[in-house]
């Protein structure tokens, strides 16, 4: 039977070192799930690492472009199917909790496409007015959004427009899934809040000494806009306010690491609702050992099944 390992869990857990110890033993190859990393010259902010494993969805688009779920769900099935065929094992770890959704289980509206009058009708309205319209036009999908998606218009204007289309087409949409249902493991890296807080300021000001500031300048100059949906991106949004309003550097610092530890919170709530991710809490020093010990049981247990 195909074998697919995940590794999921709010950020500055570990997760990509991981995979990559896993799959130095499990002979794999890592699959990023992280929406910000697929952008080219977004390395620092992102925190991109690379080990002696293959990883696959680093720098996939230019930071100018945008990138939708449907392209990565592409992206990631053709690149879990090839390493299949190579016969190893795809090890698709991040933080992207909609990423790793739509891999393992597929998105029944990922192929609705995109409606460039109606976008253009609705770039100039607020989140708020945004807001109202999708609650008019599909007022389940309204109350589901948690207060991150109500103020993002790019979340907002998307879901206006599946649920527009719905109304034309019905309640369609193809799902994008892998060819052949794998035997999936889930594993969860999460920490004591007070632990991942930490972590987290610490990681963001390493960031920053490695030289974030350059990094957003170099894009700049080479055009990228602060509108682009690439520059929404955590660490990057918040130095709008250096570049363009002469705000203290350490006053923007400060805010990206709040807003990080507010975006941890939100991965461990959606990730929490998966009843099939294995936890493991980070600051128990035997953790890797008893990860490794389910992978190995998991993956002994899945190669003994037939295709």
């Amino acid at each position: 039977m195909k074998k697919l390992l995940v590794i999921c869990g709010p950020t500055a857990t570990g997760k990509t070192s991981l995979a990559f110890a896993l799959a130095k033993k499990l002979d794999g190859e890592v699959v990023s799930a992280d929406s910000r990393q697929l952008y080219v010259g977004m390395d620092i902010g992102t925190g991109k690492e690379w080990g002696n494993v293959p990883i696959h969805g680093y720098d996939l688009t230019d930071p100018k472009k945008e990138f939708s779920i449907a392209q990565y769900l592409k992206f990631a099935k053709k690149t879990i199917d090839e390493i299949w065929r190579r016969g190893k094992l795809p090890i698709l770890t991040g933080g992207t909790g909609f990423y790793i959704k739509g891999v393992i289980d597929g998105i029944p509206t990922v192929a609705i496409p995109r409606n460039d009058k109606l976008r253009l009708r609705l770039e100039e309205k607020s989140a708020s007015e945004l807001f109202e319209s999708i609650s008019q036009l599909d007022a389940l999908r309204a109350g589901s959004m948690n207060s991150s998606d109500r103020k993002n218009p790019r979340r907002l204007i998307r879901a206006i427009e599946i649920a527009q289309w719905k109304l034309e087409h019905g309640d369609g949409g193809r799902e994008q899934t892998l060819d052949k249902q794998p035997s999936v493991l889930v594993v969860g890296l999460t920490a004591p809040r007070d632990f991942l807080d930490k972590k987290i300021m610490i990681r963001v000001s390493e960031r920053v000494r490695a030289g974030m500031r350059q990094e957003i300048k170099d894009l700049l100059k080479k055009g990228v806009a602060w509108d682009d949906q690439s520059m929404m991106s955590l660490g990057y949004r918040q130095y709008r306010d250096y570049f363009e309003g002469g705000v203290a550097e350490e006053v923007v610092v400060g805010e990206w690491k709040r807003e990080e530890i507010r975006y941890a919170k939100r991965q461990m709530t959606w990730f929490k609702k998966d009843e099939r991710v294995n936890w493991f809490d980070i600051t128990d020093k035997g953790y890797p050992k008893e990860v490794e010990k389910l992978v190995k049981k998991w993956y002994i247990s899945a190669s003994n099944e037939k295709s």
